[in-house]
């Protein structure tokens, strides 16, 4: 049984709460003498009508959330914030923006996909540009709860494998209050390890505004920066490092940080075959890039090539899409190469996009074990992660996955190149966003401003798809979800 008015109850809650987030923007606005200050206010008021208004008439709906309401609530939630929070770049009157640009800018941001439909960014006002960001740090936190306390229930391959390791959402097939003690101490985690960004980042030359900003987006894998040139506008090796570093970071299950923590051991990192496997892909891919740059000649030297395809190779692998050069202008098949790296994408229950490490992995040893089979075909052989069997429904629900995310993806690229956009624009527009990439080639390699509304609109379902699994969305389609 589906309980509707519970569920639109918690969402005039969440959109309270969410009305809160217009004030740190206001405040900047005001320290720096902006008017675009009082479009925040207003926001804020708009967005706590709406919300009130939701909750207070439901107030009396109360009842225990099951399963499936708590995926209609995710979808809700993120399509609703990513509509709600277009509200301050429609209101302010000097922000040449529509309301399906304004929606995107949204949605990319909370979805930390990193995609703009807006330049001009160093003349921006400053509280613009902290919103953005913003949005990107609170959004790459609703992930990590995501990841680990609701789209286990859903049994996407490869999230329910570490729900043995996680901090213990799960009881009883039904969403719980432990919820929000995992919540909590990945908090403390997502709060930690941004304020050391912060930091490293002041130290290695940004001013605190520029510190804190791209700290925001670079723990959640977002990508959004303050300038239209991003990190290359600093032009500074230290700061380039400190980026590498923390998105290498942002890019791990957020899981294995806690019980590092917890356990006050090294050990989870180095048991984990999925971040090995990270680690090992893109270790090879730099290789890979840096080597190619030598022997095309389009590097000066040693020193140009590591800096420049190490720190792309990482920023588009861990589906960050910080840039410090125009790549997709790169030679060779180097700009597809690094696309298709963020098909992959970062660890299960990281702030990263694409389709996960463990994913790939999972689909590589069944390949392997489809060969072995051919040649023994009475053997029993099973796939193995982290040393231990995995089920034989989490593997089908990986190739499940496979299938509809080849499924989605191929609908939206025709739906886009039917709009009128080329094969290279429609392909990596498709692929940037639903892997919460952001920079993709041709037209959408500086940004997104200049292609159609349709297609827009088709990319911003793109991001909400890729953020929540897919099957999130998906499974609200099934008739059988419906169902008493």
């Amino acid at each position: 049984m589906l309980h509707f008015a519970s569920t639109a109850r918690l969402l005039g809650v969440l959109l309270t709460l969410f009305s809160l987030t217009m004030l740190p923007p206001a405040a900047i606005g005001f320290l720096y003498g902006e008017s675009t200050a009082w479009v925040f206010l207003q926001a804020f008021a708009l967005l706590l009508l709406i919300g009130g208004i939701l909750w207070s008439s439901l107030y009396k709906a109360r009842c225990d959330l099951q399963v499936r309401d708590g995926f209609i609530l995710v979808v809700l939630f993120w399509l609703g914030l990513g509509i709600a929070g277009a509200a301050p770049l429609v209101l302010d009157p000097n922000l040449p923006v529509s309301f399906t640009d304004a929606v995107f800018e949204s949605m990319s941001g909370l979805t930390t996909t990193g995609a703009t439909v807006l330049t001009g960014l160093d003349d921006l006002p400053r509280a613009i540009l902290w919103y953005r960001q913003q949005l990107q740090w609170l959004g790459g936190m609703g992930i990590i709860v995501l990841a680990v306390a609701i789209l286990p229930l859903l049994g996407v391959g490869g999230m329910q494998l570490f729900k043995a390791e996680t901090p213990g959402p799960i009881r009883d097939n039904k969403l719980t209050p432990r919820i929000a003690e995992t919540a909590r101490n990945l908090w403390y985690i997502y709060l930690g390890l941004t304020v050391a960004c912060a930091l490293a980042y002041w130290a290695a030359g940004m001013e605190a505004f520029d510190a804190v900003g791209h700290a925001f987006s670079t723990i959640a894998i977002g990508g959004f920066s303050t300038y239209d040139a991003s990190i290359g506008h600093f032009d500074s090796v230290a700061i380039e490092t400190v980026a590498i570093a923390f998105m290498i970071l942002g890019g791990m299950n957020f899981a294995l940080h806690f019980l590092v923590l917890h356990r006050a051991t090294w050990k989870p990192y180095q048991r984990d075959e999925e971040l090995r496997t990270y680690l090992i892909l893109l270790v090879s891919a730099a290789v890979i890039v840096v080597g190619y740059m030598l022997w095309s000649g389009f590097a000066t030297d040693t020193n140009d090539a590591l800096r420049r395809g190490v720190f792309h190779v990482v920023s588009v692998a861990t589906t960050s899409g910080f840039t410090t050069d125009a790549f997709y202008l790169w030679p060779g098949f180097l700009p597809v190469l690094l696309i298709f790296l963020s098909f992959i994408g970062a660890c299960t229950g990281s702030t990263g996009g694409g389709m996960k490490v463990v994913r790939v992995l999972l689909l590589v040893k069944q390949g392997l074990r489809e060969i072995k089979r051919l040649i023994h075909p009475h053997a029993r052989i099973a796939v193995k992660v982290n040393g231990k069997e995995a089920p034989d429904r989490v593997v089908q629900a990986v190739w499940g996955f496979l299938a509809a995310y080849v499924m989605v993806f191929v609908v939206m690229m025709l739906l886009i190149m039917a709009s009128g956009l080329d094969q290279v624009t429609s392909f990596s527009a498709v692929a940037a966003t639903l892997n919460n990439l952001g920079p993709g080639l041709g037209e959408v390699g500086a940004n997104y401003a200049s292609i159609n509304d349709f297609s827009k609109w088709v990319l911003v379902l793109a991001m909400l798809m890729g953020r929540l699994e897919i099957f999130t969305v998906l499974v609200l389609l099934s008739p059988a979800f419906w169902r008493r």
